[in-house]
């Protein structure tokens, strides 16, 4: 096969450090927007960016010419940067270390689009942790918990 062909959709979440809530309604969809860009520049087709208080979920499509890596190094490093102009209650503002992306069956993409589309409604009752955690048994992964807030 001469053709190097790929099509993966991966879903990304992660959290502010310590999960504090500096995403506020000010700066949210611009914040939205400025990750979707990133996304857009490292060829990682954003198909839904959008979050909550204290983290963030990206849906896109996964450039074949981009680790995982790289996308979410890139995402944090530029977005925290970004952020962080945006007024002094932000210069404290940072990402936790860790993330979580999974990957998306294309039959799926509407479900997830729909799910971080109503963020602000889905954790009227649940926090990040019960959803990352809930994504974690979703998707059989083992973790320690100790590791997974950093």
């Amino acid at each position: 096969m001469s053709q190097s062909i790929s099509k993966v959709y991966v879903h990304i979440t992660f959290s502010t450090k310590n999960r504090a809530n500096l995403i506020d309604s000010e700066i949210e969809n611009e914040l939205f927007s400025y990750i979707g860009g990133i996304c857009k520049k490292m060829e990682c087709n954003p198909i839904r960016v959008g979050g909550y208080n204290n983290h963030i979920h990206v849906l896109c499509l996964l450039s074949k010419k981009v680790a995982q890596m790289s996308l979410l190094e890139e995402i944090k490093k530029r977005s925290s940067n970004w952020i962080k102009t945006k007024g002094s209650k932000y210069s404290n503002f940072y990402w936790q270390n860790g993330y979580g992306i999974f990957s998306v069956n294309p039959s799926e993409i509407e479900v997830v689009s729909s799910y971080i589309e109503n963020q602000k409604e889905h954790h009227a009752t649940k926090t990040f942790q019960e959803e990352y955690r809930a994504f974690l048994k979703k998707y059989n992964v083992d973790y320690d918990e100790r590791y997974v807030w950093e």
